[in-house]
């Protein structure tokens, strides 16, 4: 995803679309019309500035979805969603961290990670694949897909062939992943047309070795391309990144021509177009896109796409990522939903861009499209308020001693949750906290004092210092450090959580530290022990229950809560923030059940608990 403005289509004189390049688009559909991955082998290529299909001019109508942020049991239906809205090709993006947890750890079979099952049923829905694994992919996922134990090197220089401990990585996940994707490329008888090479590489570098490295091994295991790069055109030109013959995919610029010198006989698209937009926590409102005069050219000159994105469901459990400066400033952190004004909703629907482009899409189709599928039922529920379960205090697992407060991933290999620094402090005064990672609340002799948070918005209190107040007797100084995602686009990728700096009292500097992990995930979870009465700090866990007549899908409102996390029956939906713009998570109808269900509310500011109400959509 290419943060920029571009121009729209529209815009463009015959002659700027490339007019030696384009053919008629009523040509292309009929050219390739019935052509379906139907098992048998099929040949894609690249050839006089063309895509062709076993050697028909074939124009890709790509739309993009995650499968990892899609449950599984909706899998098929955003197919058909896409389908029906006149799409002949998914795009599919892997996160690699979502499929290697640790080192050589590898889950590419459970729940939403079967991303072969994903493109399986893409073939049988009629509908090609064009694959996007990486090994680095933005999407606003955590790190960019990377997976942060490799923040676990001190010196790591990421999306670099020259760095050992990055380049051994990306092997073991490419021989990992390529014998599962070479019997779905079409030349075998799948619906893979096309690999997709890194993501927006001229964005961060300006290697062309690196591109040539990741091919030879996608090559070295049997997948041989057609490849793609996709790209901003600005930066392909800067950089001079192109990798010669692969499909030039150009993230949101729309000068074809102009792209066309570079990429010579090899076939230029637009990679990426945006019908909506990313949203960050404190934006004033969710984020929307308009593309209707962009497609409708599109679809006239017979010019091949990728919808970037046709749905993009949710960021569930710790995927959301986040955007900041090279210099790790202006950091933004990604809201939970990844509804994006995508066309097909979060939780499945048309919107009324979806008509408007499936109108499109008609008119220039050569048989009926299907018939839009029903959208899921949704659920609704009586408002509810869970009480407090289990203080944080309580729950401390055995602490680390540290001179200087370090990064979670250096101090514990811990990728995500929170991290506790404590130690006795005499006096007050001016407490400054450099490199927070991303939002603290202190703590002075057990009361709350105030917090300090990285993201910038006028509803926070600015900067990294505070008023400790003062204590004739020595007390403990506690720091809570909750984590957002990992930067994942640009250069401020050693994006290492916790504390990252000096703590300071009064401008000198405190050393002799102990530090305690605080992951959030299930093991620790399990064990937490229950409240013996009313808590008496902020750092609280609260238990509801949230009672359904019948399954479907829903949005719990956390309007009336602070900051924290929120789990149904075990799945983490993701983090809330009463910044916005986001007050509603998603939760899918698998993930619950007629009857009882079990809510988990972690709250970093809350002692009493507060309403959760239900809601049939993201917003109002």
């Amino acid at each position: 995803m290419q943060r920029r403005t571009f121009l729209r289509l529209s815009m463009l004189t015959p002659w700027a679309l490339g007019a030696g390049w384009r053919i008629d688009g009523a040509q292309a559909a009929t050219a390739t019309v019935g052509i379906k991955p139907d098992g048998r082998p099929h040949r894609f290529a690249l050839s006089a500035q063309h895509f062709l299909l076993d050697g028909k001019p074939f124009q890709i109508m790509s739309g993009e979805m995650h499968p990892i942020r899609i449950p599984v049991e909706y899998w098929r239906h955003r197919i058909r969603m896409a389908k029906a809205m006149g799409l002949n090709t998914i795009s599919v993006y892997l996160m690699w961290n979502a499929l290697e947890s640790e080192p050589g750890v590898f889950d590419l079979k459970s729940g939403n990670r079967d991303f072969a099952h994903f493109i399986r049923l893409c073939q049988e829905e009629g509908m090609w694949v064009y694959l996007r694994p990486g090994p680095y992919i933005c999407g606003e996922w955590d790190f960019g897909g990377l997976p942060p134990y490799l923040l676990r090197h001190p010196h790591i220089r990421i999306r670099d062939k020259d760095d050992a401990d990055y380049m051994a990585a990306v092997r073991r996940y490419i021989a990992t992943v390529a014998p599962v994707v070479k019997p779905l490329l079409a030349e075998n008888g799948g619906p893979v047309l096309m690999v997709q090479v890194e993501n927006e590489y001229a964005s961060f570098g300006k290697d062309l070795g690196y591109l040539e490295a990741i091919r030879a091994l996608w090559e070295r295991h049997g997948v041989h391309g057609p490849f793609s790069i996709s790209d901003g055109l600005g930066q392909v030109r800067e950089a001079k990144t192109y990798l010669p013959g692969t499909a030039l995919g150009l993230d949101g610029d729309t000068d074809f021509a102009a792209a066309q010198t570079i990429a010579g006989e090899m076939p230029v698209w637009m990679g990426e177009g945006y019908p909506g937009w990313i949203t960050h926590w404190g934006d004033k409102d969710f984020a929307r896109g308009d593309f209707a005069d962009t497609l409708g050219k599109l679809l006239a000159e017979g010019r091949s796409f990728n919808l970037y994105v046709v749905h993009g469901g949710s960021n569930f459990g710790f995927g959301a990522g986040a955007n900041a400066n090279g210099d790790y400033s202006k950091f933004q952190p990604v809201i939970t939903s990844y509804d994006y004004g995508a066309p097909i909703d979060e939780h499945g629907a048309p919107t009324a861009d979806y008509h408007g482009f499936r109108k499109m899409f008609a008119a220039h189709a050569t048989q009926p499209l299907p018939e839009v599928p029903a959208t899921p039922p949704m659920a609704s529920f009586a408002p509810f308020t869970p009480q407090p379960h289990a203080a944080l205090w309580d729950n401390l697992p055995a602490a680390k001693r540290v001179q200087q407060p370090q990064p979670n991933e250096l101090l514990f290999g811990q990728d995500h949750g929170m991290v506790l620094y404590r130690r006795a402090v005499q006096g007050g005064g001016g407490l400054s906290i450099d490199g927070v990672r991303d939002y603290a609340t202190v703590f002075r002799g057990g009361r709350y004092v105030d917090y300090i948070s990285r993201a910038e918005h006028p509803k926070l209190r600015a900067g990294n210092r505070l008023q400790l107040p003062a204590s004739r007797d020595e007390s403990l100084l506690e720091i809570l450090v909750d984590s957002f995602g990992h930067v994942g686009y640009g250069h401020a990728t050693a994006d290492r959580k916790g504390i990252v700096g000096e703590v300071q009292l009064n401008g000198r500097a405190l050393e002799g530290w102990e530090a305690v992990s605080l992951p959030l995930d299930g093991k620790w979870l399990a064990s937490l022990q229950p409240l013996r009465g009313k808590p008496s700090r902020p750092g609280v866990f609260f238990k509801g229950r949230l009672s359904l007549q019948q399954a479907g899908d829903c949005y719990l409102d956390m309007a009336d809560w602070a900051k924290g996390y929120l789990w149904v029956n075990g799945h983490l939906l993701g983090r809330y923030w009463n910044i916005g713009p986001q007050q509603r998570l998603y939760c899918p109808a698998s993930w619950l059940h007629a009857g009882d269900n079990e809510v988990l509310v972690f709250d970093l500011h809350r002692t009493e608990g507060a309403a959760i109400r239900s809601a049939a959509s993201l917003s109002i």
